[in-house]
C-alpha cells in the first residue's frame, strides 16, 4: 500500500449513519448537483494534471449491487487486491437502499429500494447463487421467516380504491380476486370474493360492471381466425390499454380500472406495455385466446412465490458484500444477524490496512484508460481528485458513461444512451398504529387513478433479532409506491421515463409529503384514520434512475436491441461496463451475474 492511501483528505468518513435519515432519500439533494451538469453536457471536468493521490489493482465506480458484487468477485479470485469504491451517494446499495425509524425505543426496519430476490430458484445463475452461499444466505430459511399467513389468518384481503374525482365518489372496495406477478401470496391466501360480487361494489355504470365480468370470467378469442404465433405478433405490437379498448371493448372509464396495475413491476402504466407481456404477467382477457404458453422466465415471475425478503429488502445483499470485504465495519457473520448488525460507517475509508476501501459522496467525473491502467478523476466536498488502478469497472448508471469515459466512440455511447433509467418513489410512512387496515378488511390497496397505486402493509417477515408486528395497536412501517407515468401521452417508454424524471425533480419535499398524507387520509378515514395524529415520520425515497430500462415490443425490436445491449458493455481498453442496466433487466442477479461478466473481461 503507498503512503499517498494514508493521505490526510481521506482519512475516514463521518461516523453517521445513514440510513436512519428520513425525509427525501434515493436520489437525494447533492447526489446530482455535479452529475446533472455533467450529464446535460453543460459542464466538463478536466483532471489530466492532478496528481494521482492514490493507486489500486481495481477501482469500481457505482456501490449498488453490481459494483459491490465486482469488488468481491475480484477480490474472491485475488486475496491481495487493493480496491477502491467509489458511489455519489451518502450511503452505499445504489436502489437497495435501507431505511430504519426510531420510535419508542424500537427501531422499525424497511427497504428504500430494491426488494426482494426475484424468483432465484428458478431465474438465479449458478454465480449468483453461489455468491449467496459463501455469503451465508440460505433461499430456504425464507420459507419459515415469511409469515405468508399472517395476514390472511387475520381476515385481510387487497382492496381497490376508486377516487371521486375519476369514478364519481371515494370507495374501497375489499376482497380483490386478482392474482400478481410476484405474488408473496397463494391464490388460496387472498380472502378473495367472486367476480361477480367485486365488480358489484364498483362505481361504475351497469354496462361498464357487465364488461369487466364478461372480461374476467367469459373472455372471447379477439383474435379469431389468426394463428397463435400470429396472435403472439399482434399483440406484442399494441398496448394492453389499446386492447382493453379496441378488441375487447372496453369504456374509457372501465379501462382505468386497470390503468396502474403494470406500475409497480414494470414502472409504466398499460397504455406503455404490449397486450402479450400483459398475458404473461396474468391480466385477463386472454384465457380464451389459446396463446402460446408463457416463456419460462415469465412462469417463474408468475408462479414462484415473492417471499426471499430481507426486513430490508436486498440492502442485507449489499451489508453482506461490504461486511465479507471490509474488516471492522460491522460484527457477525449469514443472514439472520445481517438484519439487526450495526454497521460503523467509519470504517468504510479508514486508515486501516484493508484490502477494500467505500468512498462514499464522490461523484465520478473521468476515466481516462493509460498503457499501464486507468485514471480515475472524482469529485467530492466541492475538490478535484485523481486515483489510479489497473483497472476498471463501471457499475453505475449507462447513460452517466459517455460523460466520464474518455475516448468512447460514438456508437457505443448512443447505445449506453439507449438504457434510460425509470422514475419512481417508494415513500416508507410509519405509523402510529395500523387498525385503520384491520377496521376496513385489507392489507394492500391498488389505487388505479392517485399518485401512490400501491399502499401495503409491510411484508411479514421475522428474521435474526426482528420480529414482525403482530398487533394492530403497534407501529407499522407501509409502504407506498408512485410511478410518474405519463398515460395518454402518446410517449414511448424511454420519453415517458425522461418526463417522470422532470416531474419527481420539480416536486419537493414538503409537496410530496402533503400528496402522501392526503391519499391516506382519503383512502383510510372510514377505518378510523387521522394522518395528523396517526402519522409518525415519513422517508421518500425518490428514485429518478430507478429501474433499468427493459426491451419493450412496442417500442423496441428484439435484434436491434440485442445489439445495441452487446455493444453498450462492450469493454474499453482496462475498463470494464457493468450494472443491471448492463443486462437490460432490473434485478438484482442481473447485477450480479453482470458484475462477474465485466470482472472476467478484464482477466
Amino acid at each position: 500500500m503507498s503512503d499517498s492511501r494514508k493521505t490526510a483528505e481521506h482519512m475516514g468518513q463521518i461516523a453517521e449513519y445513514p440510513p436512519t435519515k428520513t425525509g427525501m432519500r434515493g436520489n437525494h439533494e447533492g447526489t446530482f448537483s455535479v452529475a446533472h451538469p455533467m450529464g446535460r453536457g453543460k459542464k466538463e471536468f478536466f483532471t489530466d494534471n492532478l496528481r494521482i493521490e492514490e493507486r489500486y489493482d481495481l477501482i469500481v465506480v457505482g456501490a449498488g449491487i453490481s459494483g459491490l458484487s465486482a469488488a468481491w468477485f475480484h477480490l474472491q479470485a485475488q486475496p491481495d487486491a487493493q480496491i477502491l469504491i467509489l458511489d455519489l451517494h451518502d450511503d452505499f446499495g445504489g436502489h437497495a437502499k435501507r431505511n430504519e425509524f426510531e420510535h419508542d425505543g424500537r427501531t422499525l426496519i424497511t427497504y428504500g429500494g430494491t426488494e426482494s430476490f426475484q424468483s432465484p430458484t428458478h431465474l438465479f445463475s449458478d454465480v449468483a447463487n453461489g455468491m449467496l452461499k459463501k455469503l451465508g444466505v440460505v433461499l430456504d430459511r425464507f420459507h419459515s421467516a415469511f409469515n405468508r399467513a399472517l395476514y390472511p389468518a387475520m381476515g385481510l384481503s387487497r382492496g381497490v380504491f376508486f377516487d371521486q374525482a375519476t369514478f364519481g365518489e371515494n370507495r374501497l372496495v375489499a376482497g380483490d380476486p386478482s392474482t400478481l406477478v410476484a405474488d408473496d401470496l397463494a391464490p388460496d391466501q387472498l380472502n378473495a370474493r367472486d367476480w361477480q360480487a367485486f365488480i358489484a361494489d364498483f362505481p361504475l355504470p351497469e354496462e361498464d360492471r357487465s364488461a369487466l365480468l364478461r372480461l374476467h370470467r367469459e373472455p372471447e378469442d379477439y383474435l379469431a381466425g389468426k394463428s397463435p404465433e400470429e396472435k403472439q405478433a399482434h399483440l406484442e405490437k399494441i398496448s394492453y390499454l389499446a386492447f382493453l379498448r379496441d378488441l375487447v371493448g372496453l369504456s374509457e372509464l372501465a379501462s382505468r380500472y386497470f390503468l396502474a396495475r403494470s406500475n409497480d413491476f414494470m414502472a409504466l402504466s398499460i397504455d406503455a406495455i404490449s397486450a402479450y407481456s400483459a398475458y404473461e404477467f396474468g391480466f385477463p382477457g386472454f384465457a380464451g385466446m389459446a396463446l402460446p404458453a408463457p416463456s419460462d422466465e415469465a412462469k417463474a415471475e408468475m408462479e414462484e412465490p415473492y417471499i426471499y425478503h430481507f426486513p430490508d429488502g436486498v440492502a442485507s445483499l449489499a451489508r453482506l458484500l461490504v461486511r465479507d470485504m471490509i474488516s471492522g465495519v460491522a460484527q457477525g457473520g449469514g443472514m439472520d444477524d445481517i438484519v439487526g448488525a450495526r454497521f460503523d460507517y467509519s470504517q468504510l475509508d479508514s486508515t486501516t490496512e484493508q484490502a477494500v476501501r467505500l468512498r462514499l459522496s464522490s461523484t465520478v467525473v473521468s476515466v481516462t484508460n493509460r498503457d499501464d491502467g486507468v485514471d480515475v478523476g472524482y469529485s467530492r466536498k466541492g475538490k478535484l481528485h485523481c486515483v489510479g488502478a489497473k483497472r476498471c469497472v463501471l457499475a453505475c448508471d449507462n447513460v452517466i458513461i459517455p460523460r466520464i469515459l474518455r475516448g468512447l466512440g460514438r456508437a457505443q455511447s448512443a447505445a449506453l444512451l439507449c438504457n434510460v433509467r425509470f422514475p419512481l418513489v417508494y415513500a416508507k410512512v410509519l405509523v402510529r398504529n395500523w387498525q385503520s387496515f384491520v377496521n376496513l378488511g385489507v392489507h394492500e390497496i391498488y389505487a388505479p387513478c392517485l399518485p401512490y397505486s400501491r399502499v401495503k402493509l409491510a411484508y411479514p417477515v421475522d428474521l435474526g433479532a426482528h420480529e414482525h408486528a403482530r398487533d394492530p395497536q403497534q407501529p407499522m412501517v407501509l409502504h407506498m409506491v408512485h410511478v410518474p407515468c405519463s398515460p395518454g401521452s402518446g410517449l414511448d417508454g424511454r420519453a415517458q421515463a425522461k418526463a417522470g424524471r422532470m416531474k419527481l425533480q420539480g416536486m419537493r419535499l414538503a409537496m410530496m409529503e402533503q400528496q402522501i398524507r392526503s391519499q391516506l387520509q382519503c383512502m383510510l378515514a372510514p377505518g378510523g384514520f387521522d394522518h395528523e395524529s396517526d402519522i409518525i415520520d415519513i422517508t421518500i425515497n425518490r428514485w429518478a434512475h430507478g429501474y433499468a430500462y427493459t426491451f419493450n415490443s412496442l417500442f423496441d425490436d428484439a435484434e436491434e436491441s440485442q445489439a445495441t445491449l452487446t455493444l453498450a458493455r462492450r469493454k474499453l481498453g482496462n475498463v470494464a461496463i457493468a450494472g443491471s442496466d448492463s443486462a437490460w433487466e432490473p434485478y438484482a442477479h442481473a447485477a450480479i451475474d453482470q458484475a462477474w461478466r465485466a470482472i472476467n473481461e478484464l482477466r
